[in-house]
C-alpha cells in the first residue's frame, strides 16, 4: 500500500497542472465507486478526524467538492473546533479547593474539642474567618478520619481521667506472706495514688483490715490530703468487700465522690496496680518479711526512695519530689541553675543505698 501512495506522489509531482486536473477527475469518479461499495455511513475515530482537519484546513473552497467522507459543513465544524480548542483553556471542574490553612484549622478544632461541624463553623465566624459550606467542612473531618457529629453521651474513660486527674485518687489493697512466729500470714497494705501527680500515701500495714480499721485510714487519707494540697474530689476503687460502705461514707461526707470499678475490670483502677507492681517486683519480692514493724520499715524506704530518688518516665524522668538544692557554705545562697555539662567524672559520683544496696540512687558530690 506503501508503495502505491508512493508512486502516485511522485505521479503528481512529475505532472504540468492539465495533466493534475485529469488525474484528480480520475481519483474523484474512482472514490465515488468505492464509496458505493461501503455503508451509507463511514465512523472515523479521533486520530482519522484529526488527520482530516489538519489537511482539510488547507484546501479553502475546494473542500465542498473533494470531501465524500463526512459532509463538508461538519468538516467545516470539526476545524472551527479545534481553532477553538488551541485558544480556549477548558474550565475548570467544580468548586475551587478550601484554603490549606482553614483546613488545617478546621481539623486542629475537631482534634482539640469535642465539636461537631457545625459548631466549628461557628468558631470560624467567631474568628472572623468565612467558613466554608457545612457539606465541605463534614467532608473535611471524614477526610482526616474524625467524625464530623460532635460526641454525645458521658465519653471515654481517658476523657475521664484528664478532667478529673489533678484530684482524682485511687486505692487498692495490697496483701504479702509474711513470717511470724504463727507461720505464715497475709499482711496487708491500703495504698492511695494521687493520678496526676503520681505521688503515693500507704497506710500502715496489719493483719486485720476489718470495718474499723479502713475506716481510721480512711481519715489517716484525709488528713494527708488536706496537709500535701494535693487536693481529693474523686477517690476509685474495685469492689473489694474489705473496702465498707463506712469506708465510703467517711470519705462522702468530706464532699469527695467515691467510683467502683466496674466488675472485672483492673484496667479502670490501672495507676494504682501499676504502683503496687512497682513495689511489689523492684523491692518486696526480694524480701522475707517478718511481721509488721518490718513491712512498714521496708515499705517507709521504698517510699521515699520512689518520691525523692527515682526517676519517673511519666514525669519526663525526674523524681517526683526531688531534694532541696544545697546552700553555699559560704554565701548561704542556693545555687543558681546551670545547663548540664557534656560528661562528669566518674570520681565526682557517688551512690546512696536503700535497704542493703537494693534500691540505688547516683548523686553528684557537693563542692
Amino acid at each position: 500500500m506503501k508503495n502505491i501512495y508512493h508512486r502516485l506522489l511522485l505521479l503528481i509531482a512529475g505532472s504540468t497542472q492539465k495533466e493534475l486536473a485529469s488525474q484528480i477527475r480520475y481519483l474523484k469518479i474512482e472514490n465515488r465507486i468505492l464509496r458505493s461499495k461501503l455503508p451509507t455511513r463511514v465512523q472515523v475515530t479521533a486520530q482519522e478526524r484529526n488527520k482530516l482537519v489538519k489537511f482539510g484546513s488547507k484546501l479553502g473552497k475546494a473542500l465542498n467538492e473533494l470531501v465524500t467522507i463526512v459532509h463538508p459543513s461538519t468538516l467545516r465544524r470539526w476545524i472551527r473546533e479545534s481553532k477553538k480548542a488551541t485558544t480556549r483553556k477548558p474550565p475548570k471542574k467544580g468548586r475551587p479547593r478550601t484554603n490549606e490553612e482553614i483546613r488545617e484549622l478546621i481539623i486542629k478544632l475537631a482534634r482539640e474539642n469535642d465539636w461537631g461541624y457545625t459548631r466549628i463553623m461557628g468558631e470560624l465566624k467567631k474568628l472572623n474567618i468565612k467558613p466554608p459550606s457545612r457539606n465541605t467542612v463534614k467532608n473535611i473531618l471524614k477526610e482526616n478520619g474524625l467524625e464530623p457529629g460532635p460526641k454525645r453521651g458521658a465519653g471515654t474513660w481517658d476523657e475521664f481521667l484528664k478532667i478529673h486527674a489533678a484530684t482524682l485518687w485511687q486505692c487498692d489493697f495490697y496483701s504479702k506472706k509474711v513470717l511470724t512466729i504463727k507461720g505464715f500470714r497475709d499482711l496487708f497494705l491500703l495504698v492511695f495514688l494521687h493520678v496526676e501527680s503520681r505521688r503515693v500515701f500507704i497506710a500502715p500495714s496489719t493483719f486485720h483490715p476489718n470495718e474499723a480499721w479502713v475506716k481510721e485510714q480512711a481519715h489517716a487519707f484525709l488528713t494527708h490530703v488536706s496537709d500535701s494540697e494535693l487536693g481529693a474530689t474523686v477517690v476509685m476503687h474495685d469492689r473489694d468487700t474489705k473496702l465498707t460502705t463506712s469506708f465510703d461514707a467517711c470519705l462522702e461526707s468530706t464532699g469527695i465522690d467515691v467510683k467502683k470499678a466496674a466488675p472485672r475490670s483492673p484496667n479502670t483502677n490501672a495507676f494504682v496496680e501499676r504502683f503496687i507492681q512497682t513495689l511489689q517486683q523492684e523491692v518486696l519480692d526480694y524480701f522475707i518479711v517478718f511481721g509488721e514493724q518490718h513491712m512498714d520499715h521496708i515499705v517507709s524506704e521504698a517510699l521515699a526512695y520512689y518520691h525523692e530518688e527515682r526517676p519517673h518516665q511519666a514525669k519526663e524522668n525526674v523524681p517526683l519530689a526531688p531534694a532541696k538544692p544545697s546552700k553555699s557554705r559560704k554565701t548561704g545562697k542556693r545555687k543558681k541553675d546551670q545547663s548540664p555539662p557534656d560528661a562528669v567524672p566518674v570520681s565526682q559520683i557517688e551512690c546512696r543505698q536503700r535497704l542493703g544496696g537494693l534500691l540505688k540512687h547516683y548523686s553528684r558530690k557537693a563542692a
